[in-house]
This record gives C-alpha cells, sequence and structure tokens, in this order.
C-alpha cells in the first residue's frame, strides 16, 4: 500500500496540501526564471501571495480552480458574477479546456499588462485585494 492509503482525514489532507505547494513551488520557479517577467517589481513577494490566494481556493488540490470554485472566490470578495459571466472569465484566462485555469493561467493574468480578465476584475474594489496584499 502506498503512503496516502494509510493516511486518513487530516494527515491525508495535510499530505495533499504539502503536494500541492510542492507543484505551486515550482511553477513560481519557473516564472522566476522566465526573462519576461524579470523587471516585474518584487516578484518573489507577489508570487508567494498569488500562491497563497491560489491555494486557497483550490478546494479539491487538483491545481485547477473550476467554475464554482471561481464563484466562491468571487462571492467572498463580495464581487459575485452570473455563471455565464464566470464562464467567459474563464475562458479569457484559461489556456486549456475553458472550463478551468491552472496556477500558471492565474499567474499569467495576474502579472500580464494586458489582460482583459484583470481589467474586469480590478473594476470591483474588493478584488483588489490580490494586489494590495502583496508588499
Amino acid at each position: 500500500m502506498s503512503q496516502t492509503r494509510d493516511l486518513q482525514g487530516g494527515k491525508a489532507f495535510g499530505l495533499l496540501k504539502a503536494q500541492q505547494e510542492e507543484r505551486l513551488d515550482e511553477i513560481n520557479k519557473q516564472f522566476l526564471d522566465d526573462p519576461k517577467y524579470s523587471s516585474d517589481e518584487d516578484l518573489p513577494s507577489k508570487l508567494k501571495a498569488f500562491k497563497e490566494k491560489y491555494m486557497e481556493f483550490d478546494l479539491n488540490g487538483n491545481g485547477d480552480i473550476d467554475i464554482m470554485s471561481l464563484k466562491r472566490m468571487l462571492e467572498k470578495l463580495g464581487a459575485p458574477k452570473t455563471h455565464l459571466e464566470l464562464k467567459k472569465l474563464i475562458g479569457e484566462v484559461s489556456s486549456g479546456s475553458g472550463e478551468t485555469f491552472s496556477y500558471a493561467d492565474f499567474l499569467r493574468m495576474m502579472l500580464g499588462k494586458r489582460s482583459a480578465i484583470l481589467k474586469i476584475l480590478s473594476q470591483q474594489p474588493t478584488i483588489y485585494f490580490l494586489e494590495k496584499s502583496v508588499p
């Protein structure tokens, strides 16, 4: 039996979260090494804050945020959206299927200079927490 099959409850969840954090740290490293983002001021601190926020809403730990996770995220931030608006937001951010977006998609959105989704979200003052929470 594998180690994760022997774990139950909180221990299994803790192991899954640790694995998730490792995967996100690896993606952060790719962004730190990418010359496209080398001029971004205080990139390590931003990536750390973005990772923490992403992990908060990637509840199943599979690495992607789906429409329901995005819905909860925006509701918690005081900016609820309709189902169609959520689908449009995911479609603009996602580089994959269009039904979810990955952490790398999320980082490209947050670090991008001309992202349509960022413009939409920044119109909501409560969404601006992502940039305001970065030291």
